[in-house]
């Protein structure tokens, strides 16, 4: 291909200037350390990353019910406060952005990995045909129990408390996980929300406690910080619903109306099947700010997305992952190193911090 010039054009974000238009997707890696604290490599690690334009953290729990995978941080606890400060602190003094993803995985856990043993919550009690990562490996996710309304006023105030959280530990904004068939997700279908109240049934109700979620965070940091994660038709985690064209319409209208900085979109499935009868443009065409795509993008889609007008930013996954100098070697035209699959998911240093650069 041609050098890439449309993904390196600047673009405002809230009040920030990126410097391009290329995001790092957030990467689950279960390397955190004791008490879910970012592991001794994560501020090493992210730094390496920081040429793109923004960096969307890993999956970050609001809560100790949030948790939903063995390793993984949270942005609950003084000491992880602590922890994401030194990650942020390198990412700026290497002239990078950062966001923080908020995540509660809702029905998507084990009892083995929550306080007490407990069941995992959901909005309504519909056991997920799923898995998640213990101590033990792979297994079965547990059943959930629905969560009452008092938990579900508690569960947005600890959305709050997270982004002030997240805020205080110099990150430069959150993104809102509201897809793969997490715990926001999980009430936005109609496949995992069951509810008769007024978090249940139509669409206006099962869009509330996203509502809810958003404005409670936008309100607490300003709205110029806040992003959402939407996948309309992924299955991923057992999810779904019957009439997606209209749900997310109806969610996107509603955060445009909170006045969010972005909105950032899995098209097709999750890591798989981009060809999924959707519309995109019909979607995109009730949000003002910028429009974030991801999903199986090379170098040449996404410089055709943001030159096309089909995207403002493009979130790079996995090639990001094995390629620190991502931006160098996409301006270069030069090979990308292949992914270590076998160290994506915990260890140490080997297929983390460990890819080489360009001149190595």
């Amino acid at each position: 291909m041609t050098a890439p010039t449309a993904l390196f054009k600047p673009l405002t974000l809230g009040d920030i200037l990126l410097s391009n238009r290329i995001a790092m997707a957030p990467l689950t890696r279960n390397r955190a350390a004791a008490g879910n604290v970012p592991g001794p490599l994560a501020a090493l690690y992210y730094t390496q990353r920081a040429s793109v334009g923004l960096i969307i953290s890993e999956a970050t729990q609001i809560s100790p019910m949030g948790q939903g995978y063995i390793a993984t941080p949270g942005i609950h606890s003084a000491e992880q406060v602590a922890g994401w400060r030194k990650v942020s602190q390198a990412v700026h003094e290497a002239d990078g952005h950062i966001f923080m993803q908020l995540w509660h995985v809702g029905r998507i856990s084990h009892s083995s990995l929550l306080p007490d043993g407990q069941a995992p919550v959901a909005p309504s009690a519909i056991r997920a045909a799923s898995k998640t990562f213990t101590a033990e490996g792979f297994v079965d996710v547990s059943m959930p129990r629905a969560l009452s309304i008092e938990e579900i006023a508690q569960t947005v105030a600890d959305y709050r408390q997270a982004a002030r959280n997240a805020i205080d530990a110099g990150f430069d904004g959150v993104e809102v996980h509201s897809a793969n068939g997490y715990l926001i997700d999980q009430f936005l279908r109609d496949s995992s929300n069951q509810r008769s109240d007024a978090y249940g049934g139509s669409i206006e109700n099962r869009t509330r406690f996203l509502r809810e979620v958003v404005t409670a965070v936008s309100d607490a940091i300003g709205a110029h910080r806040v992003g959402v994660r939407f996948s309309p038709v992924s299955g991923f985690n057992d999810i779904s619903d019957s009439a997606p064209q209209a749900l997310f319409e109806a969610a996107v209208t509603q955060m445009q109306a909170i006045g969010i900085a972005y909105v950032h979109v899995i098209e097709g499935e999750t890591g798989g099947d981009r060809n999924t009868p959707f519309d995109y443009r019909a979607l995109r065409s009730h949000f003002k700010g910028v429009w974030m795509v991801n999903n199986g993008y090379d170098a040449v889609m996404a410089e055709k997305a943001i030159s096309s007008g089909h995207a403002d930013m493009v979130a790079i996954g996995r090639p990001l992952i094995a390629n620190p100098d991502y931006l160098a070697r996409i301006a270069q035209g030069a090979a990308l190193n292949p992914l270590d699959q076998a160290t994506l998911y915990g260890g140490d240093a080997r297929g983390y911090t460990d890819y080489p650069v360009l001149g190595q």
